[in-house]
């Protein structure tokens, strides 16, 4: 395949040295307090999170990619290779078939981020996933918030964390291989995995659409583990009370921002995804 023949825009070495300057340092704002902590050994239940279970690290973050399509003066070792585009393609077609139909899919608020709620459930607090910080309202009252609500988690890696006993509580019931099925864009952890899905096909994608996925999971987080159980205001994170009417609207009316804000990365992850494929398909012909 000749997929080089798709590639008409250019930068001048001046441009393209001023994005990267700019991405590092961007970068480096976002993950400077993470690296002196992992270096001081010092554990975060919030920030964490986005080191541990996603992938991608901080080097790789920093690491500027024009993205395909860009032909780069001087600096041509930078540009994503041909192969990899081809070698990538299967990727980049299920990333797009997610992404369309969660984007696709009317938004539903009324979560309340139980999902990790029910990840506590008649758990012992020494076996928690945050042990060192309390639940709020002790073990006890956090089984009393499961049971007095609806559970409706639609997003698979939330779901499979649930212990046991919270599981047939979802109404649900999300499975790895039927996530274009369930994933929709109120979702925190949907909103969360754009950083995922615009990882995976880096450096396909531009630098600068891959951190602000990153900013995006980044906030996110803090919400999702502001209404978690966990007593964490001694950190400086004041809880969301989803368990009283008011904490339900201030969680909503941030869940509803987030998901405008996914909504625009989502549509435009997927224009990168079929333009990438169109590369694909117009080499083949």
């Amino acid at each position: 395949m000749d997929l080089t023949a798709s590639r008409p825009a250019s930068l001048s070495e001046e441009q393209w040295r001023t994005r990267a300057a700019a991405h590092e340092a961007r970068v480096d704002a976002l993950v400077g307090e993470h690296l002196a902590r992992r270096q001081a050994g010092v554990k975060h239940p919030v920030h964490d999170f986005l080191f541990t279970y996603y992938s991608f690290r901080p080097a790789q973050l920093r690491r500027w990619s024009p993205g395909w399509g860009v032909r780069l003066e001087g600096g041509a070792d930078l540009e994503p290779g041909a192969d990899l585009l081809e070698s990538r393609a299967p990727l980049v077609e299920s990333t797009r078939r997610l992404l369309a139909a969660t984007a696709g899919r009317p938004a539903h608020y009324g979560c309340f981020g139980l999902h990790e709620w029910a990840m506590v459930y008649r758990l012992d607090e020494t076996r928690t996933r945050h042990a060192s910080h309390p639940l709020r309202l002790g073990p006890e009252g956090t089984d009393r918030v499961v049971e007095s609500h609806r559970i409706a988690c639609s997003h698979f890696d939330a779901f499979r964390f649930f212990t046991e006993p919270a599981r047939p509580l979802n109404t649900l019931a999300p499975t790895s291989a039927d996530r274009v099925e369930f994933e929709q864009p109120a979702c925190l952890h949907a909103g969360m995995d754009l950083y995922k899905h615009a990882f995976r096909v880096a450096p396909l994608v531009p630098s600068e659409l891959v951190a602000d996925c990153f900013e995006l999971a980044r906030d996110i987080r803090v919400l999702d583990m502001r209404a978690s159980p966990y007593d964490l205001a001694p950190l400086g994170y004041e809880p969301v009370r989803i368990e009283t009417p008011s904490g339900k609207q201030e969680y909503a009316e941030a869940q509803r921002g987030f998901a405008e804000r996914g909504q625009v990365l989502r549509a435009e992850l997927l224009v990168v995804c079929e333009r990438l494929l169109a590369a694909v398909a117009g080499a083949a012909v």
